[in-house]
């Protein structure tokens, strides 16, 4: 066992790419993640009782697990959307640099 924190990866989707990168960037400058890698991805899922097909934006955020509940507050308070996709998927394997680069690179929430 190891006394490192836990690190994760945290999905956000958003409508506006300019929106999203802006929102990347206050979570890097907070150090709440350390990284976000962006990605335009097409989306079909059902809202409000019909299916909806639409051009967004996905970010996979680098970050310790600690972050993720203000992670989730953050972008419940500023998302455009009603209910914003955000999912947190642990990392268990990682190059032991790489986390520790994470790691470096996140603030300590304690």
């Amino acid at each position: 066992m190891t006394d490192q924190p836990d690190i994760c990866e945290v999905v956000i989707t958003a409508p506006d790419e300019a929106w999203l990168l802006a929102f990347t960037r206050q979570l890097v400058e907070r150090r709440l993640a350390a990284c976000g890698h962006h990605a335009s991805i097409r989306s079909i899922y059902t809202w409000q009782h019909s299916i909806e097909a639409h051009q967004e934006t996905r970010v996979a955020l680098h970050t310790r697990a600690e972050h993720v509940p203000a992670i989730i507050e953050t972008t419940n308070n500023q998302h455009p959307y009603e209910v914003p996709c955000v999912i947190a998927t642990p990392i268990i394997h990682a190059n032991p640099e790489y986390a520790q680069w994470i790691i470096d690179s996140t603030n300590d929430p304690t």
